[in-house]
């Protein structure tokens, strides 16, 4: 996706929301989910503060890069996989060291934060309570 388009795309907020409620799994209406004010509330605060485009921008540049060899990076890492969300471990253990992996497939998807912050938190909260 050109920057152009992106920027276009970001200086919309019904673009935004458009895009926003898109992630959100068909059988599930956006209010449903996370709730329209808190739906809103988060596409505004992306719109107000012109962070939508450097936002969506990451996403892609990280898109353009596949196929390269990349070597693993030490680092220990977490993964969470909630339910209409893809990863595959084989892949992100090419690059990365993966020390915990959660499946979550019956709840939660890209709003991981939003729809599912109890699950989320605890996860992370134990991830690094592993570390000390």
């Amino acid at each position: 996706m050109p920057r152009w388009l992106i920027r276009r795309w970001a200086s919309s907020p019904g673009s935004s929301t458009s895009s926003a409620s898109g992630r959100i799994p068909r059988e599930a209406l956006p209010h449903d989910v996370v709730g329209i004010d808190r739906l809103l509330t988060n596409v505004m605060l992306y719109w107000l503060t012109d962070t939508a485009s450097s936002s969506a921008y990451v996403g892609y540049m990280q898109e353009s890069s596949w196929g390269a060899a990349k070597s693993a990076s030490g680092i220990p890492t977490a993964v969470i996989v909630f339910a209409h969300d893809v990863g595959i471990r084989r892949y992100a253990e090419q690059e990365h060291a993966i020390t915990r992996w959660t499946d979550v497939e019956d709840r939660g998807g890209h709003f991981a934060a939003l729809e599912e912050p109890e699950t989320l938190t605890a996860d992370i909260q134990e991830f690094f309570a592993g570390l000390r």
